[in-house]
């Protein structure tokens, strides 16, 4: 008998931003695509958006009654499966969607933490992950029972079966958070323990924009196989390896890739991850030179240093892609802005490359030597 595959068919979707009426559309379509982006990472095939600029979004339901109605019309008509919200919903908003809209919905947080779930490989990851789902479930329990509150009354007792359901999620999950941050809290002294054993080496630690190109820089100055591929959030585990560049040697990490409106959640529960950041010497700053959106690539990364405490090491800003660029000479003009010293390169044809073990070798040598007074810069070069 002959048993045939037949392939399941991803679901379809449409994405759904709300911007100020002074948004540039510019603007507003980098976020779709990147929404999109962030969707196919999920195989939701995205077939069509919709935007609204609105100064504030509709309280009841995030975009306003006539949006609704036309993305509602479109919905059925093309028998979308997922729409996808390029805001968080608050718990009444994704209440009020899926009960007019009928399908699945997503907002931003929910689909990051679907992709970190999907991308997870370490148990601190998992961990990490979990408890940032539970936290952001917690507040939106509600609509998960809104199924019985027909139950409720009737008995002449206060509340019904749907309430007492909720209330004993709630405590279930609250002590599901406390459970998994005491795990994550033993998980951190333990990798506390690790990196004082690397102590005496100097640290460098990647970071950038997902899909910036820090896991191929990562594999061509390692010279190990790492995870590469073209999609957001390849890396969320951190990864630390041995590099040795003339002589001098030195631990380089990759770290998960920040975005633009990441959950706060998800960067408490990933503090333990990113102390590879804030522990690093020095920060080699990858940007995805070829993206149009790369001043707001360069704020989100500044904005979420500072908030891990990280701003003030000492970083190279790896100007990664340049092969995609037509003009390097207009946008090396147009960067020049940027602090600290940078390199324009191509991780994809090496070009440039050995510009960039230099500059390492360079900033890695000065921290080495405080280490290791005793070598000399003959040894070294």
């Amino acid at each position: 008998m002959t048993i045939i595959e037949t392939k399941k068919d991803n679901p379809k979707g449409i994405v759904v931003a709300v911007a100020p009426k002074m948004e540039a559309p510019e603007r507003i379509d980098e976020f779709l695509t990147e929404l999109e982006f962030l969707a196919g990472t999920l195989e939701i095939e995205i077939i069509n958006r919709f935007a609204q600029k609105l100064e504030h979004p509709e309280s009841k339901t995030f975009v306003g009654k006539g949006k609704l109605k036309e993305i509602d019309d479109y919905v059925k008509m093309m028998k979308v499966n997922v729409v996808v919200f390029d805001d968080d919903l608050t718990p009444s908003q994704l209440r009020n969607l899926e009960k007019q809209l009928k399908v699945k919905i997503y907002d931003r947080s929910l689909l990051i933490l679907d992709i970190f779930l999907k991308r997870a490989k370490t148990a601190q990851a998992k961990t990490q992950v979990e408890l940032a789902r539970y936290q952001y479930l917690l507040p939106r329990l509600t609509r998960m029972w809104t199924h019985l509150e027909r139950q409720r009354g009737g008995t002449g007792t206060r509340g019904g079966a749907g309430e007492k359901e909720i209330e004993t999620d709630r405590r279930n999950i609250r002590n599901q958070i406390s459970v998994l941050r005491k795990k994550l809290d033993k998980m951190e002294k333990q990798a506390q323990t690790r990196r004082k054993s690397r102590d005496g080496v100097v640290r460098v630690a990647l970071v950038g924009y997902t899909n910036a190109g820090k896991s191929t820089i990562m594999r061509l100055l390692s010279k190990e196989k790492v995870y590469t591929k073209d999609e957001l959030f390849a890396t969320v585990d951190s990864t630390v390896r041995k590099v040795v560049l003339n002589n001098i040697p030195f631990l380089l990490s990759d770290t998960v890739g920040f975005i633009r409106k990441l959950p706060h959640d998800l960067i408490e529960s990933f503090k333990s991850t990113l102390s590879e950041v804030n522990e690093a010497d020095i920060l080699l700053h990858v940007v995805d030179v070829s993206n149009p959106a790369i001043h707001d690539h360069l704020q989100v990364v500044s904005e979420t240093l500072d908030e891990i405490g990280a701003s003030s090491i000492e970083t190279i800003t790896v100007f990664n892609k340049t092969d995609q660029v037509e003009d390097l000479d207009e946008l090396k003009l147009d960067l020049r802005l940027v602090n600290g010293q940078s390199v324009f390169m191509s991780a994809k044809t090496k070009n440039q490359l050995d510009q960039l073990r230099e500059v390492i070798t360079k900033k890695v040598s000065k921290f080495h030597f405080k280490i290791y007074p005793n070598y000399t810069q003959d040894q070294v070069y």
